[in-house]
């Protein structure tokens, strides 16, 4: 058996992406690796998918986001903790919610295969700088290093049916963090609580708005993400789901989703 513990560790790294993940892998430089998995697309449909967006921002999102109906649910897909280098990966075979709006977004915003990479690090990343301390690990965090193209419009909506609320990004009620390695962040929060939101205020709200289930637990801003998406027959939450009756990108109903949850925070593309 082999002593993986002689291994150098950017060999160790390379080994485990190659042997557990087996990507599509760019490796431009030494020690620059990307994992990029396109899933049912190529660098030629993809880029066709681009091109082929409507030009009204709504439609656009709507068009985007609806490509990745029925992907698989996965949790985990970034590689990169506080004692674990970060590496860039796209992963479009499988998503979690905050992935998923990530990609969305960067389709929305490119034109071609290297414009969509360098729009996924823009968006995840502080000033695209692809390590795990610049990463945005909160909704909030997405706001602040984008806004360029998105805004927070919950007071907009909400008006003063809207909630404000300090809150100590990345502190547990324990003194403890949720990330180690990541500063607290001192944040005020703005969402509009379930019990206001009635059929006027569903009137306000955009396909393609960017939204965030809020959370009253210490330490966090909100607990999940999806997308606006408005039908005839009602406004629904576009979102990879994790429930195990879904674990995939589906369309559920907005009211129904947010019922027994405290309320939502809303970015809007722009």
């Amino acid at each position: 058996m082999k002593n993986f513990n002689m291994l150098p560790k950017k060999l160790l790294i390379l080994l485990f992406v190659m042997t557990f993940i087996a990507p599509f892998i760019v490796n431009s430089k030494e020690n620059n690796i990307e994992i990029i998995k396109l899933g049912k697309w190529n660098q030629q449909t993809l880029e066709e998918l681009m091109k082929k967006k409507p030009d009204n921002r709504e439609e656009q999102i709507n068009f985007l986001s609806e490509q990745f109906l029925d992907t698989p649910y996965l949790a985990h897909t970034l590689t990169g903790d506080i004692n674990t280098p970060e590496i860039f990966t796209v992963n479009l075979e499988g998503m979690d919610c905050f992935t998923y709006i990530d990609y969305v977004e960067a389709l929305r915003l490119s034109s071609s295969l290297d414009d969509f990479e360098s729009s996924v690090k823009d968006i995840r990343y502080q000033d695209g700088n692809v390590t795990f301390v610049s990463r945005n690990h909160f909704f909030s965090d997405w706001l602040t290093q984008n806004r360029d193209s998105v805004r927070d419009v919950t007071y907009e909506i909400g008006s003063n049916k809207t909630i404000a609320v300090e809150k100590n990004l990345n502190l547990k009620s324990d003194g403890s963090n949720f990330l180690p390695g990541i500063p607290i962040v001192n944040r005020k929060i703005y969402y509009i609580p379930t019990s206001e939101i009635d059929d006027d205020l569903l009137k306000k709200l955009h396909t393609g708005d960017y939204v965030g289930i809020y959370t009253d637990i210490e330490g966090l801003d909100v607990t999940h993400t999806g997308i606006i998406i408005k039908k005839d027959n009602g406004v629904y939450l576009r979102h990879a789901s994790s429930k195990k009756k879904n674990y995939k990108v589906v369309d559920e109903d907005l009211k129904q989703y947010i019922q027994n949850t405290p309320g939502l925070v809303i970015f809007r593309p722009q």
